[in-house]
């Protein structure tokens, strides 16, 4: 597992430990939140991570960074007469074939589950610099996992921790944390890459940048995955970089013969407008939408953006809410939104559950007289065995209730899925 991720499971855990030793004293909170499967942090995974996604039956799927041989796994929840079971489609080993899966899943077209590891693969990076792979489901419910690339390290990337997305060809789009331009102290910059499958089944890997950190380019695009826009340009953001160092908004455009030209849409100056953007974005009425980890007020608990275009290749920033502390503290995954333009997301940290550090879900309602409204919808920790920790963005489902993962909670400790519903 990259450094980065370490620090912040292993402070995930200590909050664990602050949970368990005030559970006896606080009165609990009424909620429309459930737990819908709870880990056991053995064969079934533990510590699930990132956004779940949806097939077209209603089932749900996601992955945990570590339980199943003991590098992760890919599970699916499927539902019946009220109650969720759990199924692992693939336990990851560690060494060549990756470890630690920290984001999200993609479905291509044909059924196929796509995503990252953020460590193993065997080539370089102390154990592995990370892999994309896919899981193929059989006619039988097996499914067959194929590593499609491993990063080295190099020039090529290393550790992404953000989810892939596709276009209309099948051709898959990433990030990674580290590797690229390596004259950053932390192992590289970072890279965009792309992965297009040709014959025989051979995926051929491209970087589209290579950040170079400073005050022109981004650096670290940690958890923060790609969206496109309707003519194919991408979109993302850097934690780190910028005129600030503060982490920047960047657009990719493709400029003909496959290379691709990276504009800063905005660099966040550290202080009220946000610092620190670890998650991806989302297009809402034309304008970006986005959350900062850091700045904001002073408690420095993170602040949700919007970006809207203006004349020339600068975006205007407007931050729509400051978070405070008690409605939670570092926002790290994309917003989500639904069709009346209202935006959902979580952070993992703050809140006033009975532990006061298991973070809240939130919505985010469109402005009345300029002024965007904020509700808090669950502050996690409820219960002893109630989520904790989000550690995942929301989907909605078409009834319009919300489905997320916490690193933490549930009846093992090892976390949940869960559901808040309307």
């Amino acid at each position: 597992m990259s450094q980065t991720r370490l620090r912040f499971v292993l402070y995930a855990a200590s909050l664990m430990l602050t949970w368990l030793a005030v559970s006896s004293s606080h009165a609990w909170a009424k909620s429309k939140e459930q737990v819908l499967y709870s880990f056991s942090g053995g064969a079934d995974g533990a510590w699930p991570m990132g956004t779940l996604v949806f097939d077209n039956e209603g089932n749900l799927y996601g992955v945990t960074a570590s339980g199943g041989a003991g590098s992760g796994v890919v599970f699916k929840l499927t539902e019946q007469n009220g109650k969720w079971s759990e199924t692992v489609l693939y336990s990851f080993q560690g060494g060549n074939d990756g470890a630690s899966p920290l984001a999200g899943l993609v479905f291509d077209q044909a059924g196929n589950l796509y995503g990252t590891t953020a460590d193993g693969g065997g080539k370089g990076c102390f154990g592995g610099c990370g892999t994309v792979f896919e899981l193929s489901p059989s006619p039988n419910g097996s499914w067959t996992e194929t590593v499609l690339y491993r990063f080295t390290g190099a020039a090529d990337g290393a550790n992404p921790q953000a989810n892939l997305i596709l276009d209309d060809k099948g051709t898959l789009y990433g990030t990674t944390l580290a590797g690229g331009d390596l004259s950053c102290d932390t192992g590289g910059c970072g890279t965009v890459f792309e992965l297009t499958s040709g014959a025989g089944g051979q995926w051929t890997e491209t970087v589209l940048h290579a950040f170079a950190g400073g005050s022109s380019d981004g650096q670290e695009s940690d958890l923060a995955g790609l969206i496109f826009d309707g003519s194919g340009n991408l979109y993302g953001t850097t934690a780190l970089g910028g005129t600030a160092d503060a982490g920047t908004v960047f657009e990719l455009t493709p400029s003909g013969g496959g290379s691709w030209t990276s504009t800063i849409l905005y660099s966040f100056q550290g202080g009220r407008d946000g610092r620190n953007p670890s998650a991806g974005l989302v297009f809402v009425g034309g304008n970006l939408f986005g959350t900062t980890y850091a700045g904001g007020t002073s408690c420095e608990c993170g602040t949700a953006f919007k970006l809207s275009p203006q004349t020339g290749s600068l975006w205007k920033e407007t931050v729509i809410h400051r978070f405070q502390g008690k409605d939670g503290i570092g926002p790290t995954f994309a917003l989500t939104p639904d069709t009346n333009g209202n935006l959902y997301g979580t952070v993992f940290d703050g809140g006033s559950g009975q532990c006061n550090v298991c973070g809240t879900a939130f919505e985010l309602l469109p402005p009345v007289k300029k002024q965007w409204r904020r509700k808090v919808l669950h502050h996690f920790g409820a219960t002893l065995t109630d989520a904790g920790t989000p550690n995942g963005g929301l989907v909605l489902d078409q009834a319009g209730n919300l489905f997320g993962t916490s690193e933490l909670g549930g009846s093992a400790g090892k976390g949940t899925v869960y559901e808040i519903a309307k």
